[in-house]
């Protein structure tokens, strides 16, 4: 009803207030395990994403609004939270989380049209997911071992096993070209 589309329509605006008000600098910072954890890493550049990503929620939302299947609006919304996780982490344990959630909220999405074709496309729409999260949390976890921090900063290639998996994990998750043909050849048209 119109109550609900109201609804959806403010968590959009509010999250478009929310990055308009943000300031640059290092934002809830919490301690887990001996590590910094920082969920609200902001510069010039992570704004702009916050803002591309909260307009792009707002458009989305308006568009799915004749949409009657709540589960869909919360995948959505799980979706947009971890793209602004991903965008604002300080550290790569919180980028992990956030990459994840958004590989399984997708993968609702593909799921959610319930039919043979997007099943079968959601299923490989996963496993690459899943391939693309195991590479990045391996180079993760070798990155630890070798520098003893999760901290996001400035990589280079040093040749590491660790620089090359994360490498192979955002490439195969952001679907880089030349690898996107195959990815899109691998999803049905319509799903």
């Amino acid at each position: 009803g119109k109550i609900q589309q109201a609804y959806l329509m403010a968590i959009p605006v509010l999250a478009v207030i929310a990055v308009s008000l943000m300031s640059q600098g290092t934002h809830w910072t919490y301690s887990f395990l001996g590590n910094s954890l920082i969920f609200g890493a902001a510069d010039k550049l992570s704004i702009v994403f916050g803002w591309v990503f909260t307009i792009m929620s707002f458009i989305g939302v308006v568009y799915a609004l004749h949409v009657k299947d709540n589960g869909q609006h919360m995948a959505a919304f799980l979706y947009i939270g971890g793209s602004l996780g991903v965008t604002f982490a300080g550290d790569y344990f919180t980028l992990f989380v956030f990459w994840e959630l958004m590989a399984f909220a997708s993968a609702y999405l593909v799921f959610a049209k319930r039919e043979k074709e997007a099943i079968e496309a959601g299923y490989r729409y996963i496993l690459v997911h899943i391939f693309g999260g195991v590479c990045l949390l391996g180079g993760i976890i070798l990155h630890y071992v070798s520098t003893q921090s999760i901290a996001i900063g400035p990589m280079t290639n040093d040749g590491s096993l660790a620089f090359y998996l994360i490498l192979v994990g955002v490439i195969v998750n952001a679907a880089v070209p030349p690898l996107h043909a195959w990815l899109t050849d691998a999803y049905p048209e319509g799903t």
